[in-house]
Order: C-alpha cells, then sequence, then structure tokens
C-alpha cells in the first residue's frame, strides 16, 4: 500500500541504530486504526543497508556489554521498569490505538510485559554456573554461562509490548546486544520503548529497532552475524523462520500458532467456566496464541453450556477499546476481518450450526474492523474450522461423549500450545494433565499463560526449537556454556 497524499498529517514511526532514531530510506505503508479505519501512522520498510547498519551497531557493541559486570547491567534494567511504570499510561494508548485492545487488555499485557523485565533483573542469579571440586586428584570442575552475541527478536502483532519483553530485557541482561523487528501492523509501541530503554542509560548499540517484512526478517535470518533468532507468530511462519536461520547457522525458538481446546466435563461449575470461556475465546477479539477456540463440551453438559455461552455473547458490548465499557474491541486489520468472515462462511457449508452468528451485530456494520462473537455449534472436528487457526472471535463446539474421547480430538490436531479442563474432579484433572498433548494446561483456568518465572512451552506444530522462551529456558536460550577443568601444580 503506498503512502497517502495526507502522509505529512501521519505520525512518524522512525527506526533506532546505535542509540539514535534513524528516518529510514525504504518504502512506506500507512497504519490504521483497527477501531475507526482511519489512517494513523507512516510504517518505514527498512532498507538492507538499514539492517545491516543496525547489526554491525550490535555486534560493535558486544564486546563492551558483554564485559559490563551483569549488576551493573541489571541497575539499567531495574532503571528501565521504572521508566516503563512512569510512562504506563502512554503504552495502554499506545496499544489501543495500534492494536485496538480493551483497557482493560492493554493494561493486563503492560503488567504481564513488565513481570518480565522483572525477571531479567535477576540474571546475576540466573546466569550461575555450577563448581564441582576435586572431579580429579587435585582437580576442579566449573561451568559458566556467557553471552553469545547479537540476537534477533521478531514480534508479532497481537502483543506489541508484551512479546518483545519476553526477548530483548533477558537477551541484554545476559550480555548480548539485540536487535528488535516488531510487527509491521504495530511497530510504535516498540519504538517508545527503545526510546526508553536508552533513557534509562543503555549504551549504543546494545539494543536497536528495524521496521519492515518479510525481506527484514531475511536479511536478518541469513547475517553471518546474527548468533540467536527469538519468533513469534503463525505455524507456517514459525517453521520457515526456524529452518532459514538454523540452515543459516543460527540457534532458533520459533513459537507458532494454536488450536487451543477447552475440555468441560458435566460436573464444572457452570457460572465460572462461562466467564473463564468467554474471557478466553473473545478476549483480545480471539487474536492470541492462547486463546480457547474450541470447547469440548462432554456428555450432557453441551446444552446448558451452549446457551450460557450464546446468553454472555449477546450481552458482550463490543466497540472501540478506548471506551470503558467495551468489553471486545476489533480485529487488527480490514484483510484479517475479511478471512475470519470466511471461515465463519465455510462452517456453515461443513454443516455447523451458527449459535451465534456473529456477522449480524450492528458492530460489524461500522468502519472499524470488527467482527462480532460467534459461536457455531456441533462441528465435526475433523472440519476445517476446528483444525485450521482462525485467530478471532469464533468459538467452535464440538460434542462428545466422555473425556476419554475429549482427549482423542486434542490428541488429533497438530498443535500443542494450550488446554484447559474444567471440572470439580481432582482425579479427571489429573487424568487430563498427565494425558493432554499441549505444553501448557490449565485446571479451571480459561487461559493458562505462564508467569515470566516459568517457560512458554508450546508442544507440536506450536514451537519449532529446543529451548522455549521465558524462564530458564530462555537464560539457557540467551547464553552458552563454558566447562573449566583446572590443576594447579604444587
Amino acid at each position: 500500500m503506498s503512502t497517502s497524499t495526507t502522509a505529512v498529517d501521519l505520525k512518524s514511526c522512525p527506526l533506532f541504530i546505535n542509540g539514535r532514531p534513524v528516518i529510514s530510506r525504504g518504502p512506506k505503508d500507512i497504519q490504521y486504526n483497527p477501531a475507526t479505519g482511519e489512517p494513523v501512522a507512516e510504517i518505514p520498510r527498512s532498507t538492507a543497508e538499514e539492517i545491516s547498519a543496525a547489526v554491525q551497531a550490535a555486534q560493535d557493541a558486544f564486546p563492551s556489554w558483554s564485559k559490563t559486570p551483569v549488576i551493573q547491567r541489571c541497575k539499567i534494567l531495574f532503571k528501565y521498569r521504572q521508566l516503563l511504570e512512569e510512562h504506563a499510561q502512554e503504552f495502554v494508548d499506545l496499544i489501543i490505538e495500534e492494536n485496538g485492545k480493551t483497557i482493560e487488555e492493554a493494561r493486563g499485557s503492560f503488567d504481564r510485559g513488565i513481570e518480565c523485565v522483572e525477571f531479567a533483573c535477576g540474571a546475576p542469579t540466573l546466569m550461575m554456573g555450577e563448581t564441582v571440586e576435586r572431579v580429579g586428584r587435585d582437580v576442579d570442575g566449573w561451568s559458566t554461562r556467557n553471552a553469545i552475541g547479537v540476537c534477533v527478536g521478531i514480534t508479532p502483532f497481537n502483543f506489541p509490548f508484551m512479546v518483545p519483553m519476553w526477548m530483548f530485557p533477558m537477551a541484554i541482561a545476559c550480555g548480548n546486544t539485540f536487535i528488535l523487528k516488531p510487527s509491521d501492523k504495530v511497530p510504535r509501541t516498540a519504538v517508545r520503548m527503545v526510546e526508553l530503554a536508552h533513557e534509562a542509560g543503555l549504551p549504543p548499540g546494545v539494543l536497536n529497532l528495524v521496521h519492515g517484512a518479510k525481506e527484514a526478517v531475511d536479511c536478518l535470518l541469513t547475517d553471518a552475524r546474527v548468533k540467536a533468532v527469538s519468533f513469534v507468530g503463525s505455524s507456517a511462519i514459525a517453521r520457515y523462520i526456524y529452518q532459514t536461520a538454523a540452515n543459516n547457522g543460527k540457534r532458533v525458538q520459533a513459537l507458532g500458532g494454536a488450536k487451543n481446546h477447552t475440555v468441560v466435563l458435566p460436573d464444572a461449575e457452570m457460572k465460572s467456566t462461562v466467564n473463564a470461556i468467554m474471557g478466553s475465546g473473545f478476549g483480545c477479539a480471539g487474536e492470541r496464541c492462547l486463546a480457547t477456540s474450541v470447547v469440548v463440551a462432554v456428555g450432557e453438559v453441551a446444552d446448558p453450556l451452549v446457551k450460557e455461552l450464546v446468553r454472555a455473547a449477546d450481552n458482550l458490548n463490543v466497540g472501540a477499546g478506548c471506551e470503558t465499557k467495551t468489553q471486545m474491541g476489533p480485529i487488527i486489520t480490514e484483510e484479517s476481518r475479511k478471512r475470519i468472515l470466511s471461515y465463519i462462511d465455510l462452517a456453515e457449508k461443513e454443516g455447523a450450526m451458527l449459535a451465534r452468528d456473529g456477522r449480524k451485530d450492528p458492530v460489524s456494520k461500522t468502519k472499524g474492523f470488527f467482527v462480532g462473537p460467534t459461536i457455531l455449534d456441533k462441528v465435526n472436528p475433523s472440519s476445517r474450522v476446528a483444525k485450521d487457526e482462525i485467530f478471532g472471535p469464533v468459538l467452535s463446539i464440538v460434542r462428545v461423549k466422555d473425556a476419554k474421547e475429549a482427549l482423542e480430538v486434542i490428541g488429533k490436531s497438530e498443535y500443542g500450545n494450550a488446554a484447559s479442563v474444567f471440572t470439580r474432579s481432582g482425579s479427571a484433572a489429573r487424568e487430563f494433565t498427565q494425558n493432554v498433548t499441549a505444553g501448557m494446561v490449565g485446571i479451571n483456568v480459561g487461559v493458562p499463560a505462564p508467569v515470566a518465572f516459568f517457560s512458554f512451552s508450546g508442544w507440536k506444530g506450536s514451537f519449532f526449537g529446543d529451548l522455549h522462551a521465558l524462564g530458564k529456558d530462555a537464560v539457557h536460550f540467551y547464553t552458552e556454556q563454558r566447562v573449566v577443568t583446572c590443576r594447579w601444580p604444587e
């Protein structure tokens, strides 16, 4: 999409290279407010030369930064956390404008990002090695964790603040330098994050920012100076990122898509279960990798559950995220909205029953990119709407006879990000957690998102790599071990 004649009125979006903002010479796209459909900002696509300059800045900064005492690195992160909190409302407003989240969702994602900075501030203890005296006669052995070099983060549109915080705070706390390439749909939040990091005292070149789409990503994946790549996005792109980066000799953690299942057993407490499913399925307009997209209703719970879900969806307030009454915001782009609507059309053709048709909601006719909450009942578990990642406010109800069949439905999915069970039975919950094929499991929890000191551990087609994001896995991903064997002569 080319720059419009109104570009002079649009907000700018600079790169950040070697501690300075840079106006890109590359082509420009227009960013639209998803709640209004109005143009907001001019988003650049970094040139290959600009990306190379960012990598060089990171490489030049690495020797000094990696030798900076870890306590000093973390002091900067403590200051950074303070600055982020002081600008919390600014970030909430940015997230709402760029992504369309509600006020509550924007604030919640901000808080979860702050948790990641706090966890990274513990790097002095997280990076501790191990020591064993007398591994041989007069021989001692010990290990240390060491920074690996220039790291890259490629982040998605759905969490413009939180997901970058999964990556660069821990990477730089461990002594690495970093290049952030945010989604070209929501890059301005990242600009402000990088600006404040330098205000906190981060040296030039330690944290750099570039913009763009596939061309920018390919430059980073094939650059020999880059040592590690972190990615969050769809599974198709995650697989491409993993293969391309690994083929170019880099370590990779690539988090992909999901088709998360929530199993509701007949003994589940109805009110809390419905509230949890509504929050998980329609929160963030369904645009998150831990959203419930398939509800597996076991036995006689199906009819009353569908009835209560439809009632709750009818009462859901959908609108612009900046309004306090709003409970669900818009879809990120018009293209995404059309794709979601095409899946609802497909569901009808596949024989699903439309328990609630969000296409008929008045908000779907406004200028913003809205789809009303949609509930599909009696969905065939082999259908496309039951298997594909729709990434929108569309909930599919699959009916099964027992818990064993529910686990079989989940097991056939190509994804393995998250799964939840709602029950009052401890034994049923234990059986579920021990046999479900998903890396993150909830018991009476709609969104089983781990806190920052646990890993975000997707399975199957939801993750490509060996070490997951967050937690101790992140420390291990951003460091490599050195093992020393020592003997001193008499």
